[in-house]
């Protein structure tokens, strides 16, 4: 491995299990300033990991905290053998990126460093060439068009709004809108709304689900991902873990392969996904479930046509050279190719999709929005019961 991997803490059953891993390339040092003077003399311009050992948060918040001001594009990984979720954010506040139990499978601390190989690298590079990537700044037609469409639709749909609401509360318990951590433009992450479609105990009966497919005798993931708290929990078989987003399920195994090959993500679809509610289902078929990112368009977070958010996982896929126009623009409730061959996605390849949302990038314009906006109302049918 390129990874300059360190390990900080004095845990011996842990570094050797660690070590064993990485067949002996793992570096070691007993605290925070053994392990700056150790990165200073040592790892040069390559990639850098650090292991860092949990022990008592007012004594590592600083300590941490001083690591990553001397070596800011370090990846920070919180080792712990037991955790409260409230020194999470503490933790992360002091500048973690990632957390991992004691006991770790070898595969995923592999993955781990395969990751920070590959990401570091580019934001080494993006660091150099910040000033000439520019970002994106919503041109004043395009947020005056958002605030005035959203505003009208909202006032217009409130009373739909209100039935939908009531409608989602007596089918199942729960919330009647839920949020989730997506990518927009300028790769900002931000909470994205959307109308609940599943029950609230999705998470069971996905599980319940999986059972009975090619994933079977799974059990909810102990470790807790501050990055995605508002998505269903990750699942795991053994040292297998699935990520899942609305209505798709991907292995890390086969999320690692495809990043790495470029290929096109092999996600698990469920016809009569028993986790969507009857509503739900209308809902989806419609695209109603998406009417609450009106309350994004206002926040300015997306505008009406764009590339549409998202979630973190697949986010981090497009991180190179060649995708990264794709968020350097707006992020949309609606996009060029979503009237593509919207409801007859299948025949739309996720490269072909890539690259509409790169043209859209360079090219939008008014018109072009308009034209997209027109679509949208005739094509919003999807033809697809999954």
């Amino acid at each position: 491995m390129s990874v300059y991997t360190i390990y900080v803490g004095n845990d011996e059953a842990t570094i050797k299990r660690f070590s064993s891993f990485l067949d002996g390339t793992l570096v070691t040092a007993r605290d925070h300033a053994e392990a700056i003077r150790s990165i200073s003399e040592n790892c040069g311009e390559s990639p850098l990991m650090i292991l860092y050992q949990k022990d008592i948060l007012k004594v590592d918040a600083p300590r941490i905290e001083l690591l990553k001001k001397s070596f800011p594009k370090a990846y920070i990984v919180l080792v712990f053998k037991t955790i409260d979720r409230e020194e999470l954010s503490h933790y992360q506040k002091a500048g973690v990126n990632d957390t991992s139990h004691t006991d770790i499978p070898k595969a995923r601390l592999l993955n781990g460093i395969e990751f920070v190989d590959r990401n570091q690298s580019l934001i080494l590079a993006s660091l150099v060439e910040k000033g000439s990537l520019g970002t994106y700044e919503a041109p004043l037609w395009k947020r005056l068009f958002d605030i005035i469409f959203a505003s009208l639709a909202i006032v217009v749909l409130l009373p739909f709004v209100i039935i939908i609401i009531i409608l989602i509360k007596v089918e199942s318990k729960g919330p009647a809108m839920y949020k989730s951590k997506r990518v927009g433009s300028n790769y900002t992450v931000f909470d994205f709304y959307k109308f609940r479609s599943m029950y609230s105990d999705a998470d069971k009966r996905l599980r319940e689900l999986l059972g009975t497919n090619q994933y079977c005798d799974i059990e909810a993931n102990t470790e807790y991902d501050f990055y995605n708290a508002n998505q269903i929990p990750i699942i795991e078989k053994s040292n297998q873990v699935l990520f899942v987003s609305d209505d798709e399920v991907i292995s890390e195994a086969t999320f690692m392969r495809d990043k790495s090959n470029k290929q096109r993500n092999n996600f698990v679809k469920y016809e009569n996904d028993p986790r969507i509610t009857k509503v739900g289902r209308f809902l989806r078929k419609y695209s109603i479930d998406e009417l609450p990112q009106l309350i994004n368009i206002l926040k300015g977070d997306m505008s009406i046509v764009g590339n549409r958010p998202l979630p973190l996982y697949e986010a981090e896929q497009l991180t190179s050279d060649q995708y990264i126009d794709r968020f350097l623009a707006p992020s949309g409730l609606t996009g060029l190719w979503q009237v593509e061959k919207r409801g007859d996605s299948g025949k739309l390849s996720p490269e072909e999709r890539k690259q509409l949302d790169i043209y859209y990038a360079n090219n939008y314009n008014f018109w072009m929005d308009m034209k997209i906006l027109l679509k949208t109302f005739t094509a919003f049918v999807q033809k697809e019961n999954v």
